[in-house]
């Protein structure tokens, strides 16, 4: 592997706390150098003029659907970390939800597997439950031998409170978080937007904000309960205001518990679904304007740990049928650094060494990715060049997945990847 020398950029790194000019040396997959400009050489290495550029830890989104196995019609884990590397992402968390469930050792092995193609490292959430049925519990300690990094049963909740406090406690003890999608699907059959007078016009059953705050604060009290062993509660796609309050709440009291949000519950409401727009069919749903101001207090507070996509990919047929035959969910990889500069760093003023936090230090400690989402002398090389003043527009035709179900087509975006390196090779270069 060759050394990589990027030159002239600004380096920032919420790791260390670096917010200024700084050269890079790359080498042998590793961060071998951090130096004021001019002062690195390196016989042989390849040089990346970052003239102009800002030079960050490589983006780590926690909360993907890379669809295999079983389901490569939507997407391939060759094709999603593809558009993964386009968005500036250099590591992801693929959730279980497959064909089978990712519930054993053998199948979380088998996504880590070079035959998938992955062009940046993913890390596999392994089902909390067999079959993510809700009934028995998985192997934790050998499925985070096979690298499995949390569990969950995401696209379906941990519902029943005994099961749920045998999952934190089990976690607990093999050092992994449960990340629980937080829908009580008892309130919600049949549902296919928010509750409200706009599901109420549209003639749609709307899904109430308690089937996720409710939940949300059912997981709490267990917590609390468990609190010598430490359980580690992480609530997936947070989106309502009252769940937010209730994770405050859970860390004023010195309890475990983090979240994460998606950036389209921070940019759009229940608006957006139109007149019927599947693009805009997720879940949970976009939420209220008043839940989705909630969303951008919590992250500019820091109560929200960081953002993910849930990058959802659907095939095209399966998006165009009646809004409540369409299947939850959009994509979300290579839009995410762009919607969170412009509406974060720009409209909202918060730093960029914040943002840069929540998209890839943040997320690396919440799932311990040790030598992930830093710059220090010593961490994996990988690394995002980028343009945060350029704006862009995003064509969902020129995606890098096998998928277009996107609100955001066709959107004015700030913030543009130029390099994307991991583990030092080059992944993505516009």
């Amino acid at each position: 592997m060759k050394p990589i020398l990027i030159r002239g950029g600004h380096l920032i790194d919420p790791s260390s706390g670096v917010d200024s000019p700084r050269d890079l040396l790359l080498k042998d997959g590793r961060v071998a150098a951090v130096e004021a400009p001019g002062k690195l050489k390196q016989e042989g290495a390849e040089i990346i003029s970052a003239k102009g550029l800002t030079v960050a830890p490589g983006l780590v989104d926690i909360h993907v659907h890379l669809r295999e196995p079983g389901q490569g019609y939507k997407e391939t884990i060759a094709s999603g970390t593809t558009a993964a590397a386009a968005g500036g992402f250099t590591s992801v968390c693929a959730m279980p939800n497959t064909t089978p469930v990712n519930d054993s050792p053998e199948i979380t092995r088998w996504m880590q597997a070079p035959e998938r193609g992955a062009q940046i490292r993913v890390f596999p959430i392994a089902a909390a439950t067999r079959g993510s049925m809700g009934e028995a519990l998985t192997e934790y300690g050998a499925l985070k031998g096979a690298g499995a990094v949390a569990v969950t049963d995401d696209g379906k909740p941990i519902l029943g409170d005994s099961i749920m406090r045998q999952a934190l406690a089990a976690a607990a003890r093999a050092g992994l978080p449960v990340i629980q999608h937080a829908e009580d699907t008892r309130m919600t059959g049949g549902c296919s937007m928010n509750a409200g007078a706009l599901a109420f016009r549209l003639g749609l059953r709307g899904m109430p904000a308690e089937a996720e705050f409710g939940l949300v604060e059912r997981d709490i009290r267990l917590v609390a309960e468990l609190k010598d062993a430490r359980p580690h509660l992480h609530v997936a796609h947070l989106s309502t205001a009252r769940a937010l309050d209730a994770v405050r709440r859970a860390r004023r009291n010195g309890l475990h518990v983090t979240c994460e949000v998606a950036p389209h519950h921070f940019v759009l409401n229940e608006e957006a679904v139109g007149e019927y727009n599947t693009h805009a069919k997720m879940n949970p749903p976009l939420r209220s304007e008043a839940d989705r101001q909630a969303m951008l207090e919590g992250i500019i507070e820091g109560t929200v740990d960081a953002i993910a996509t849930d990058h959802a990919p659907h095939a095209a047929h399966e998006k165009e049928q009646e809004f409540e035959r369409a299947p939850n969910g959009i994509t979300g990889l290579e839009t995410a650094l762009g919607l969170t500069i412009a509406f974060l760093h720009q409209k909202h003023k918060l730093p960029l060494s914040r943002v840069l936090a929540l998209l890839s230090t943040q997320p690396a400690g919440l799932l311990n990715l040790k030598g992930r989402g830093s710059l220090v002398v010593g961490s994996f090389a990988d690394v995002i060049i980028f343009d945060p003043k350029k704006q862009w527009t995003f064509r969902a035709s020129d995606t890098k997945s096998k998928s277009k179900n996107t609100p955001f087509d066709g959107w004015t975006l700030t913030g543009k990847v130029v390099f994307t390196i991991s583990e030092g090779r080059i992944v993505y270069r516009s």
